[in-house]
């Protein structure tokens, strides 16, 4: 075992420790990996259930006060009414696809039962000061029926966006139907819809493109690559025993070829 003292030195207790430490928690960083591979598979199996389930009434599945859960966000809802356009407000620094700013346009539709469904009816650039209401195109006169998705109330926790105050008059940070309720003094269904039909037309608001899939296979990649970094960690370490006590040997081989050839020759 002599030949393996080198590992007691200060650079090899410092490297085994590390190596050690290594391992856990490359092991750990897999299960998180996996517990999110996971997580967003979960995500866009519900999502796409909601998208291809058939449409309902959007007072099967929200009333005033209600919250919106996981497994009724994104379902598709339909709503018969009339938009109040006086009660129209924006919601600030949305981005459309391309990732332009602008705004959301939010419009409650009363519904026939005097109840109030709140709908994002799309994005619209900020074509001037971000402090001015910007000229929204108007929606259908009338009694109409809409169609869209069902959407939770958004909240800073969730959505990272701060609810700022003081903002200039019709126009809001966030969506939220109790503020809402609020505001109009109205019993407002809980969550909002993200209109899909009727469909836009020539200046409309920009619809709201479908919730994408996440990239849940990016981290099954993830997760196999820090078991494989944890794996390797050992194996690494014996590689560089392994070269070390090699180099040692080869040093004291050519230690003793030069001593044997520093000595006298024998008369």
């Amino acid at each position: 075992m002599h030949r393996y003292r080198f590992l007691l030195s200060r650079q090899w207790v410092i490297l085994t420790l590390v190596a050690i430490a290594l391992i856990p928690t490359m092991i750990r960083l897999g299960f998180w990996q996996q517990h999110r591979y996971e997580e967003r598979t979960a995500r866009n199996d519900l999502v796409s259930t909601a998208l291809h389930a058939d449409p309902v009434p959007v007072e099967r599945l929200t009333s005033p006060g209600h919250t919106v859960t996981r497994a009724e966000k994104y379902r598709t809802v339909t709503a018969t009414g009339t938009f109040d356009t006086a009660e129209e407000v924006v919601v600030r620094r949305r981005t459309n696809a391309d990732g332009k700013i602008g705004f959301h346009v939010l419009t409650p539709l009363v519904l026939d039962d005097g109840k109030v469904l709140l709908v994002n009816r799309g994005w619209i650039p900020a074509n001037g000061a971000q402090t001015d209401f910007p000229k929204v195109p108007a929606p259908p006169a009338g009694r109409t029926t809409v169609t869209g998705r069902l959407m939770s109330d958004e909240t800073t926790a969730a959505s990272g966006i701060k609810n700022v105050k003081g903002l200039p008059d019709r126009q809001i940070m966030l969506i939220n139907s109790a503020e809402e309720a609020r505001r109009l003094d109205a019993r407002v269904l809980g969550g909002y819809i993200q209109q899909t039909a009727p469909q836009p037309k020539d200046g409309s608001p920009e619809q709201i493109s479908d919730p994408g899939n996440e990239d849940a296979p990016l981290n099954y990649a993830y997760m196999i690559q820090w078991w494989l970094f944890a794996a390797a960690v050992p194996v690494g370490w014996w590689f560089l025993v392994r070269r070390e006590l090699r180099d040692r040997e080869e040093a004291a081989a050519e230690r003793r070829t030069e001593e044997a050839e520093a000595e006298p020759a024998s008369v």
